[in-house]
């Protein structure tokens, strides 16, 4: 069914100017359009927002969701935010049943986790040795939409902390095949040890990142590698460190080091240059439709508010290659009462959500 033609008006962000624009065909056009329905007067538009890091598909407790109605209802939780585009950062399931449903977001993949054996939360991952690292790599990046997701780091058991999960040499392979097969790479990592080998490799995003130091922030700000801090999920550390620290005090301790450091260590990538980008980890013990308060995280850490925003609006739609509102974009907006950079507790009430040209 053809989308109705629709007419808005009020300040298009991020240039801040007043303008009218129409939406014919689910596209977006400052040409007048006879006959549309006015929807929206006065307000902010603001290119729809992303979360750029979160997890369709997986529940509370780590647990797998195995029909499409738990994934939907995930989905619509983030689209009533006012989220329009999901980087889903690695899932169990295969979510592209969901691509066929116009009312809910746009989901850029990165498959499966590729993590180390037992050395991730059970049941999510692909498990592997480093031997079959590059290969899976290759597998991942096909399957996906354009990402590969690596777990960088986590608890050894045998050495009571966090630890790499992968040699240097394997890393750089990997990263190599993924790049190859026109992929990017993504890892996650707590700790430092394992971020040098996975920086210098190329890779082009590194998810949560508490352990970044100034020497890795430059490098990474000279390489244009970018930074999803989730810090809504670092806000779980010192739950983490408590829950481990009987069997693993050494990990306790770095947690709790990391958490303390975690709002310097994203002002200093911001302030190098690094492009930090808004990702709160929904999925597990996150609910998902949260974007608000990680926007609102960033700001505190030291971020600008404008480039808060940015990071989980038009700065991350060009990131993943999604356009903003510009002439012939896919309809993809949220609509606001109020101006976002003066009051980012405004993103958490939009007025009117407009996704693949059809008020939603």
């Amino acid at each position: 069914m053809r989308a109705p033609d629709l007419h808005l008006s009020g300040v298009v962000l991020p240039e801040g100017e007043h303008r009218d624009l129409w939406v014919r065909d689910g596209r977006v056009t400052f040409d007048p359009v006879p006959g549309a329905e006015t929807v929206s007067r006065g307000g902010w538009l603001l290119p729809g927002l992303v979360d750029a890091h979160c997890h369709v598909g997986i529940g509370r407790g780590g647990v797998p969701v195995a029909d499409v109605a738990g994934l939907r209802e995930q989905a619509l939780a983030e689209r009533d935010a006012g989220v329009l585009a999901l980087r889903d950062c690695g899932s169990p399931v295969d979510t592209r049943a969901l691509d066929d449903e116009p009312d809910l977001p746009r989901i850029v993949r990165a498959g499966r986790h590729l993590a180390r054996t037992r050395r991730y939360i059970p049941g999510l991952a692909v498990e592997l040795e480093p031997a079959d690292l590059v290969a899976e790599v290759r597998v991942q990046a096909r399957r996906g939409d354009g990402w590969v997701k690596l777990v960088g780091d986590w608890i050894d058991r045998s050495a009571g902390d966090l630890a790499p999960e992968w040699p240097a040499g394997v890393v750089a392979e990997a990263i190599a095949a993924a790049h190859e097969e026109g992929a990017r790479v993504t890892a996650h990592t707590f700790g430092t040890d394992a971020l040098p080998a996975l920086v210098r490799a190329g890779i082009d995003c590194i998810e949560h990142g508490t352990g970044l130091t100034e020497d890795l922030v430059g490098e990474m700000a000279a390489r244009g590698t970018a930074v999803v801090p989730t810090l809504v999920n670092v806000e779980n550390f010192p739950g983490f460190a408590a829950a481990g620290e009987r069997r693993f005090p050494a990990y306790a301790s770095t947690m709790r080091r990391l958490y303390a450091q975690s709002g310097a260590v994203v002002r200093a990538a911001y302030e190098a240059g690094v492009p930090v980008f808004a990702g709160t980890d929904a999925g597990g013990g996150i609910e998902h439709g949260r974007i608000a308060d990680e926007v609102r995280a960033l700001c505190r850490a030291g971020l600008p508010a404008e480039a808060a925003l940015a990071a989980a609006s038009w700065s991350a739609r060009s990131w993943l290659g999604l356009p903003g509102i510009e002439e012939g974009a896919p309809a993809d907006l949220v609509v606001y009462e109020a101006d976002p950079r003066a009051d980012l507790d405004t993103l958490t009430g939009p007025v009117l959500t407009v996704l693949r040209g059809r008020v939603v």
